[in-house]
């Protein structure tokens, strides 16, 4: 099921939760709404399930304009953060539940309920945990039997809100690679909301990044890390560093001395550099580097990264380090930009 949003308003009171989102998403198609608390990502997927009426705008699925189509015939199939399971009811109960209460001739028989609870079961890797209540499952097996339930009445659409976010690290990890494989499986259209960045640049297709309401930028992982649509998606995704300066056309000063940048197109006025630490090379002081002190050294789980602390500002510049490179606390050091993106204000 292909969906498109067009030109979507939703207002609380006097706030704007979205302004103006247009949004495609292919049939078949695995795509993250990604942004901090408050950018409305959450909103747009409600109002995508029709759990949320818009103030303004259309939602198509496929040709037919479903804006003021009830959920209940939209085929969605809705997974929530803290798996909302029926503890009283074992894990087959839970995921039949939605066939059972089917109406008329769309409620299949019991058999064909039970042949396709088997296949939901065999498919998330709990076949022999049917009989069992929720509260005997882990975080991780709880969610997956979650996402069954939903996949249980063969939805149209996939929706997922922060649907790891109650769950450790590692499971969060394990989760996310299970739920690319069920997606290539099953091949449902499928959108989620998350916070974590790198759960969003692993696991879609496609990511679309949102801020205040607004949509800033949809892209594959590599279109939206390699070439952010704005100083905004640059500073959210992935580590970055950012220095206050003044552009005149190719050359680039910091407090009104020039030093050398790699960056791409020609400005000018104000404006600021956004540097990832792995674009940063530490050296010794010289003619055309911005210089700054080391503030702090210490361990990541890829290597080393020290933070730079700039002459004269609360700037500091954090860059990865070569396990073999000495760096000494309040040490003198130049650093050379080898690739950074500009964006004037």
């Amino acid at each position: 099921m292909r969906i498109h949003v067009v030109d979507i308003a939703k207002e609380f009171g006097r706030t704007g939760a979205l302004r103006g989102v247009t949004l495609a998403i292919e049939h078949g198609e695995l795509i993250a709404l990604l942004g901090p608390s408050g950018s409305g990502k959450t909103t747009l997927l409600r109002v995508i399930a029709g759990l949320e009426a818009p103030s303004a705008g259309r939602v198509f699925f496929g040709d037919q304009d479903a804006t003021a189509l009830p959920v209940q015939k939209r085929r969605i199939g809705f997974v929530f953060q803290n798996y909302a399971l029926f503890k009283h009811m074992s894990v087959r109960d839970n995921i039949a539940y939605g066939l059972h209460v089917l109406r008329g001739a769309a409620r299949p028989s019991r058999a064909a309920i039970r042949k396709r609870v088997d296949e939901l079961l065999d498919l998330i890797q709990l076949s022999s945990f049917g009989e069992r209540r929720p509260w005997q499952l882990s975080g991780g097996q709880q969610q997956r039997v979650a996402l069954a339930r939903a996949l249980a009445v063969d939805p149209a659409v996939l929706l997922l809100d922060e649907p790891f976010g109650a769950l450790d690290a590692r499971v969060r990890k394990d989760l996310r690679r299970w739920l690319r494989r069920l997606h290539e499986q099953t091949g449902h259209t499928t959108v989620f909301v998350t916070h974590d960045q790198e759960e969003a640049l692993e696991l879609a297709d496609r990511v679309a990044i949102l801020n205040a309401g607004k949509l800033e930028q949809v892209g594959t992982a590599d279109e939206v890390y390699d070439n952010p649509a704005s100083a905004f998606v640059m500073s959210f995704v992935g580590d970055t560093s950012s220095i206050p300066v003044t552009f005149d056309g190719a050359r680039v000063a910091y407090r009104d001395r020039g030093f050398e940048a790699a960056f791409d197109g020609q400005h000018h006025g104000p404006g600021r550099l956004y540097v990832r630490p792995n674009d940063v090379e530490i050296g010794a002081q010289q003619a055309g580097l911005v210089v700054g002190t080391v503030a702090n050294v210490h361990r990541t789980a890829a290597g080393r990264r020290a933070q730079i602390a700039l002459d004269d500002s609360d700037t500091v510049i954090e860059a990865e380090v070569d396990i073999r490179q000495a760096l000494r606390e309040g040490e003198r050091v130049g650093l050379r930009l080898l690739k950074a993106k500009a964006f004037p204000e």
